[in-house]
């Protein structure tokens, strides 16, 4: 038979506690506090935090409001009189308390005491003040949480930037909406539906149409959408009157069925990628032999012209032994798709077998007689040469390296997904013949056009993508306004990334593919690196 154990009171109230917390039962937790009391029970973080998230957990209730908020500060002071220092999880339950009942200044406050007992913020510490100080309008102290939150690197989601955007709507900050909007932009790829209703308020209301410059010097804004890597130009507000905000598609080319316009691939800016190649660089150097990798940092500079870089080992080695008519046939394609030839990174190793093969030899040959190929050297991980001639070059990268090894962690930058989706070329072989499945040509994100018209993507779980859901926000005559010509794109950072259309085989490049057809394709003679001597 099981022995019954006599529970201690320590034992018994924490249990109770437990089942307490587990239904959220104020009125369970305000007579086991009691009992607790009553009995001289020594209280510990677990006991009050507990207390205190039944409190949090209750208060949103209207009749549960006051007595959850009245427990919950007698809680909270009994905490601090018996010496037991407040978690995070503490000070987040009681600014949870003072902000259900509006009193925004002591959530805030008490979330700065936190530094007191070296106590680190967390979002959700913030929040509550920020969402209440947003609700009662006080737009200049929800301004005063956000920055609160960027001095203690804490960052905003979806929900804080919607309700910063919903306030400065509210009162009438043009400016703020403007910037939030791309907070916004930097923060989601598609928006929630009841973010999308927050927008739709602000550009139906009348301020939205007071907003904004009649007259602006378009060189500067193309420069601007140049500059910061396609997309958004964030230079303000242009155009004035109302706005128009519809609901539409986005055909499979990235033109809105509305207004026409042309969404874009967006990259990273000019010096998120400069930034990049350095990381990239600096590491390699840290983990390469430094003369090596500075010959190749050298070499590279003097042979800029390539649209696409190929990771040979991954492609030669693609489901089976390496096989080298993979990585021709990858070859061949690209240079079939812009008449350019790509530049093949391949450690020496794998080049000076492939040369020992007489079948392999004349291939090898040509491909270094016309600056395909550039063997990496012994000891060296030819990964960082191919990702920083990807980066440095703003070319396209042609391998199925899903790029999550620990070299990659190392890099740990916020951007590299969205340099991944505008720059990586993943491929397969079916039946031995090639696919090639290229960037796409549009970027699902918000993205603000020349003319000053925004497009707006929604969450939401799609049969294709053609079928999803955008707003389409625009102002009626914006691009007479501008005197822009009303289909002029651009279509990312810079002449090359542009030029890079031409591999996607658009329909609008084919007549200069047509052309070049005509030539031998061979490219003129080029300085061999010191690292190719070698094969």
């Amino acid at each position: 038979m099981r022995k019954n154990h006599n529970h201690t009171p320590e034992s018994k109230f924490r249990h109770d506690l437990d089942l307490c917390s587990k239904k959220k039962s104020l009125p369970a937790a305000i007579s086991l506090y009691e009992t607790a009391l009553s009995d001289k029970l020594r209280l510990n973080h677990y006991h009050f935090n507990a207390l205190l998230y039944v409190c949090s957990e209750t208060v949103t209730d209207p009749s549960n409001r006051a007595s959850a908020f009245e427990f919950g500060f007698r809680v909270f002071d009994r905490m601090l009189a018996g010496d037991v220092n407040p978690t995070e999880a503490t000070v987040t339950a009681v600014a949870r308390l003072a902000a259900a009942v509006g009193d925004g200044d002591r959530a805030f406050g008490l979330v700065k005491t936190m530094g007191e007992y070296t106590v680190t913020p967390k979002l959700r510490s913030l929040e509550p003040a920020l969402f209440c100080y947003c609700r009662n309008l006080e737009a200049d102290k929800a301004y005063e949480v956000e920055d609160y939150m960027v001095s203690v690197g804490v960052t905003a989601e979806e929900p804080d930037l919607a309700a910063l955007l919903k306030v400065s709507a509210d009162t009438g900050r043009g400016e703020r909406v403007y910037g939030y909007l791309h907070k916004l932009r930097r923060a989601v790829r598609c928006v929630s539906e009841s973010t999308a209703e927050i927008i739709k308020g602000w550009f139906g209301g009348a301020g939205a149409g007071e907003v904004g410059v009649e007259e602006w010097e378009s060189e500067r804004v193309e420069e601007a959408v140049l500059r910061n890597g396609g997309g958004w130009h964030g230079l303000g507000w242009l155009g004035k009157g109302e706005w128009d905000v519809r609901r539409v598609n986005v055909d499979v080319g990235g033109g809105c069925v509305s207004c026409g316009e042309q969404l874009v691939c967006v990259d990273i800016d000019r010096d998120e990628t400069e930034k990049f190649a350095q990381a990239v660089a600096g590491l390699a150097m840290e983990r390469e032999v430094q003369s090596n990798f500075k010959d190749f940092q050298d070499w590279l500079d003097t042979h800029a012209e390539y649209e696409a870089i190929v990771d040979g080992a991954n492609i030669g080695l693609y489901q089976q032994n390496f096989a080298e008519e993979q990585l021709d046939a990858v070859v061949k394609e690209l240079h079939s798709r812009s008449n350019k030839w790509p530049l093949v990174v391949l450690h020496n190793k794998r080049v000076k077998s492939l040369l020992e093969n007489a079948s392999n030899r004349k291939l090898l040959e040509e491909w270094i007689a016309q600056g395909v190929l550039y063997g990496t050297p012994h000891g060296s991980n030819d990964d960082w040469y191919w990702l920083y001639a990807a980066v440095k070059l703003k070319c396209l990268l042609v391998t199925n390296d899903e790029m999550r090894d620990h070299i990659f962690e190392l890099l740990g930058r916020s951007f590299f997904l969205k340099w991944k989706e505008r720059h990586q070329v993943r491929y397969t072989f079916l039946k031995g013949d090639l696919k090639l499945e290229m960037p796409p040509s549009y970027s699902l994100v918000i993205q603000e056009s020349e003319k000053g018209n925004w497009h707006v993507p929604l969450a939401g779980e799609w049969t294709d993508e053609s079928s999803r859901t955008w707003l389409c926000i625009t102002r009626p005559g914006s691009c007479e306004a501008s005197g822009r010509d009303n289909h002029k794109l651009v279509k990312s950072c810079d002449a090359k990334s542009i030029s890079n259309d031409k591999l996607h085989g658009n329909s609008d490049s084919s007549p200069i593919r047509d052309k070049q057809t005509s030539t031998t394709g061979k490219r003129k003679e080029r300085s061999v690196s010191p690292s190719r001597l070698d094969c």
